[in-house]
């Protein structure tokens, strides 16, 4: 049997190895060693996953040598911080494929260039993303994703691996595109959670995520993603799951922001991590330098940073002037 590792016991880690064990050999990774005990002997994930049993084929390690030995795949399941700590012990032999979605705090970079800067510049190497709440893909619910590299012939190959059951794989060669849009729906939840959390209405999170939509195609394409991509389950797909689905975490950041905690709070008692809180800031840098237009972008950033409110943030959007729809 096919063995893959999956490296990251979180929520979508212990999800996408309960899935796989149907037809994969799977090595789950945990980083600490008292989790792995924990989930090797009860089989579930107390903390990120409480309601479902890890299939008893699952070997469970804190051993990375032993949980990526003879895999196929390398299946990156950490957020975005912990990428360049784990590819740096995971060598270049091995084809990853990254679970994570946004932009890397401080330096902005998006996985691939994480990768790049670890790994070196080889083709087996991308990212699979879409609509996918970890606990849906846990349940057996239908599912699509696409896979994505710059060497199409990999993506292909790792998309047959990973297809099967009630989880639709379809494979992309723009990564860019596919990171880009995975990046920016998280900033744009939140800004959807802040529209809801003030009462709104389903017209205002309608427009913000319309208006969202065209920002990440508008930020990608600028970055040389396709806009095809932004129409597909990494752009549009992604976008609207997670700023209107109440298991997005991202969501509920944006709708205990308009109740006025604080961000420091809200991330403090979330228990997951929200990429968005990142990658807002770090997305409307990479827009200024690029000189993209994201003013929804910008508003969340500011927002998150304790310089506008909820408030004054829906003010400004609304102030802006009168120009033709692009």
């Amino acid at each position: 049997m096919t063995r893959v590792a999956v490296l990251g016991a979180g929520a979508w880690g212990t999800a996408i190895s309960c899935v796989l064990a149907a037809r994969l050999e799977v090595a789950l990774w945990a980083r600490d060693a008292a989790q792995a005990s924990a989930l090797a002997s009860t089989r579930r994930n107390e903390r990120y996953l409480p309601a479902f049993e890890l299939p008893s084929s699952v070997t469970v390690t804190s051993e990375l040598g032993a949980a990526t030995r003879g895999a196929k795949l390398v299946l990156a399941a950490t957020p975005v911080a912990g990428l360049r700590e784990l590819f740096e012990h995971v060598g270049s032999a091995t084809p990853v494929v990254w679970l994570c979605k946004g932009f890397e705090e401080g330096t902005g970079a998006l996985p691939h260039q994480i990768a790049a800067a670890t790994l070196g510049e080889r083709g087996r190497v991308g990212a699979l993303s879409g609509p996918s709440f970890a606990e849906e893909v846990a349940r057996g619910l239908p599912c699509a994703l696409t896979l994505a590299s710059r060497d199409a012939g990999f993506a292909r190959e790792a998309a047959a691996l990973l297809h099967g059951g009630r989880m639709r794989v379809y494979y992309s060669s723009d990564l860019v595109g596919v990171e880009i849009g995975g990046a920016l729906k998280n900033v744009m939840a939140i800004a959807a959670g802040i529209s809801d959390g003030m009462g709104l209405g389903l017209n205002a999170r309608a427009a913000l995520i319309t208006r969202g939509l065209a920002e990440m195609a508008r930020l990608g394409g600028a970055l040389g993603g396709a806009p095809e991509t932004f129409m597909g389950l990494a752009g549009a797909g992604d976008l609207i799951l997670t700023a209107t689905g109440d298991l997005s975490r991202n969501r509920r950041v944006g709708l205990e922001l308009a109740r006025g905690r604080s961000v420091k709070d809200i991330v403090a008692t979330l228990g997951h991590v929200a990429e968005g809180v990142h990658s807002a800031r770090e997305a409307a840098k990479l827009a200024a330098a690029h000189g993209v237009d994201m003013p929804v972008t910008a508003a969340v950033s500011a927002v998150l940073e304790g310089r506008l409110t909820p408030g004054a943030a829906v003010e400004q959007l609304l102030a802006r002037e009168l120009k033709m729809e692009r």
